[in-house]
């Protein structure tokens, strides 16, 4: 069982890199806003109930998964690195799956700031999240995140044996996910 976690800021790119991904390495993608948006139309992702369900669907996806004779998942995030809960969360689910005998592999993604603006706009990203399709809010949102939290790591911060930080600014995201499936073998 292998267990891609990819992370970075909003609209870097988690979502297309992990298509690529399952569609290279046949492992499953969970993006984030897979859950986001099938709670979105009951509650809101901000209010207690909104979080509450998205956290129960994630925790009982992984543990099935974990327990399957599944290949392995990719799942994406937005890690913000000074909040000890997502650090706490992380290695939560993490567990998970090295519970179970399996392997964990971190991808970081990076971006300029110009860049990701673009891509919270590109109509890919929101015919696949309809909860940033008020591109005024979700903007606004992207930059107050970013103005709130530290949404990438630190030089040597992740002490993980599998981990690769790739700035795909300039890279497709075919190229991202060929090189992530070599690095870890996948």
């Amino acid at each position: 069982m292998k267990f891609v976690l990819i992370f970075g800021p909003q609209a870097v790119g988690k979502m297309t890199v992990g298509q690529e991904l399952e569609q290279i390495t046949g492992l499953k993608l969970f993006h984030n806003h897979m859950s986001i948006e099938l709670v979105a139309p009951f509650f809101s992702y901000g209010s207690a109930p909104g979080k509450r369900l998205v956290k129960l669907i994630r925790q009982s996806l992984f543990e099935e998964v974990a327990a399957s004779d599944l290949d392995g998942l990719i799942f994406t995030y937005l890690w913000s690195f000074d909040s000890r809960h997502d650090w706490a969360y992380i290695e939560d689910v993490c567990r998970i799956f090295e519970s179970k005998g399996g392997e964990v592999y971190f991808v970081e993604l990076e971006a300029a700031l110009d860049v990701r603006l673009e891509r919270n706009k590109s109509p890919h990203r929101l015919e696949h999240k309809p909860t940033k399709r008020n591109i005024e809010f979700s903007e606004r949102d992207l930059l107050k995140r970013m103005a709130d939290s530290r949404l990438n790591s630190y030089p040597g911060e992740i002490q993980r044996d599998h981990y690769i930080r790739i700035d795909n600014a300039e890279l497709s995201p075919d190229v991202v996910a060929a090189r992530i499936k070599q690095a870890f073998a996948l």
